[in-house]
């Protein structure tokens, strides 16, 4: 079904107007970027963990049907329930199957992209099932009834006054708190009872090894722990992409991961499940959900090895200025705009366009995926699917053929500078200009670079470019 695309300018001007959230959300990010750099210089085989780490990733998914039945023989050895869902309808029917067949109408989780990609929590709850949030971050998202704005942080948006209001309208706490550690205590006494009494946990999988038939959680809160060791029921949600061969291959992760993410050396737990506790139970829910079609995708294919640190959306200009939540989607930043369209094109056919395509958010993947190259790229398959809204496609219809014509470009240059020169604003500054919305136009400028050549070099052989655009 077609949808209307997600108007990522509007959300983003909106946000843009909100000065004191905007300042806290850009010097936040860019502090984590730092500290992350800060821990790369340290570590002298940054790059050789970052080329090793894509390599591993490219062996992976050239040879990914063998690794996932890897992984589920040796899961099932080691008495894990290994279920396979292909969408997330799937997913949540499993999850609800599970679920049901034990009576259970509690479910704790901790923070997992995959369940917020499946839309689980609305599912569960239509049929009477209780989820809470056990991250602090993910607990303040669902009060507030908002999808995350971050993949790791996920309410870097919101200042401690909006989470004194939030916790004040579901704790009855003081809506006029200051201190981030009073109201993170408050969370966490009216977390514990309901972790204490839930009937299932459930935790998503940062990765899960072949080898072993084992899968890891990083997490800085230990809520996740809890979810899994708590109930008697523990339920891990992973995407197929997240396999890795051996456990030797893990370190590599682990030592890039928390770096990249925040800053930090490691994660406060990094914990491996093996098996169910005794008299518990263990299943682990391996979902597709469009991985495999975009394994298919020549251009874009190599964006499955993303590990979900959320470095390049704290480098990115655009992210850090227009908020997670202007994207519309449960991925946000440059890895979410080019993850989407494979979920839903039309969408997010205005994704991609949400960058400067500087690099920066290529420069810091630790995976080393072409982040940048791949938004250029949505836009030319964009564009040749007619994705692209009518008034910006004649518009980059009229520019093409300009500068395809050298005298006409020419002469139009020295018109546009007479035109800045003499035109009301009104003339120049309307519908028809959507890049002037937020931004002067340059000043005009006495000469162009062609007619100064011309004028000083009166004699001489025309230059190789003296027939192409300037």
């Amino acid at each position: 079904m077609k949808r209307k695309p997600v108007d990522h300018a509007a959300a983003a001007t909106a946000f843009i107007a909100d000065a004191p959230h905007l300042d806290f959300h850009d010097a936040r990010l860019w502090d984590m970027r730092q500290k992350r750099d800060a821990q790369m210089r340290l570590l002298p085989e940054w790059q050789d963990l970052r080329a090793r780490a894509s390599a591993i990733k490219e062996h992976v998914l050239a040879n990914l049907a063998d690794y996932l039945e890897q992984f589920e023989r040796n899961a099932r050895r080691n008495g894990i329930h290994v279920h396979w869902a292909a969408d997330g309808a799937e997913h949540n029917r499993i999850v609800a199957e599970i679920l049901d067949a034990r009576g259970a109408t509690t479910l704790i989780k901790s923070k997992s992209m995959v369940t917020e990609e499946c839309d689980l929590r609305p599912y569960l709850a239509a049929r009477g099932v209780t989820v809470t949030e056990t991250d602090l971050g993910e607990r303040i998202q669902q009060l507030d009834d908002q999808m995350p704005s971050h993949i790791v942080v996920p309410s870097v948006h919101k200042l401690t006054g909006d989470v004194a209001r939030i916790f004040a309208r579901a704790y009855g706490t003081d809506p006029d708190a200051d201190d981030p550690h009073q109201l993170a205590e408050a969370q966490r006494l009216a977390a514990r009872p309901v972790i204490l009494h839930a009937d299932a946990g459930m935790t998503g999988g940062n990765f899960f090894v072949a080898e072993t038939g084992t899968f890891v959680v990083c997490t800085n809160e230990g809520n996740a722990d809890l979810s899994a060791t708590v109930p008697r029921v523990h339920i891990a949600t992973i995407g197929i992409e997240r396999v890795v061969p051996r456990m030797a291959d893990l370190g590599v992760f682990i030592r890039l991961l928390s770096r990249s993410a925040l800053g930090s050396p490691i994660t406060q737990y990094t914990s491996h499940f093996r098996g169910p506790q005794d008299g518990g139970e263990m299943h682990v829910i391996l979902v597709d959900n469009g991985r495999s079609a975009r394994l298919g995708m020549a251009d874009f294919w190599t964006s499955l090895k993303c590990i979900r640190c959320g470095a390049c959306m704290n480098t990115c200009p655009v992210y850090r200025r227009s908020g997670g939540l202007s994207y519309g989607a449960v991925y946000s930043g440059p890895i979410g705009a080019i993850i989407d369209p494979t979920f839903n094109e039309r969408k997010y056919s205005t994704l991609p366009y949400a960058s400067t395509l500087n690099g920066s958010c290529t420069n810091v993947c630790p995976v080393k995926i072409n982040i940048h190259e791949q938004l250029f790229k949505w836009r030319q398959v964009l564009v040749d699917h007619h994705q692209m809204p009518f008034v910006k496609r004649e518009i980059m219809h009229m520019a093409g053929k300009l500068m395809g014509q050298p005298g006409l470009y020419r002469a139009a240059i020295a018109g546009a500078e007479s035109a800045l020169s003499t035109l009301p604003r009104f003339a120049l500054y309307n519908w028809l200009n959507p890049w002037g919305r937020n931004r002067e136009l340059p000043q005009p400028v006495k000469e162009t670079f062609h007619t100064w050549y011309r004028r000083n070099r009166p004699a001489a052989k025309p230059a190789p470019f003296d027939n192409a655009e300037t």
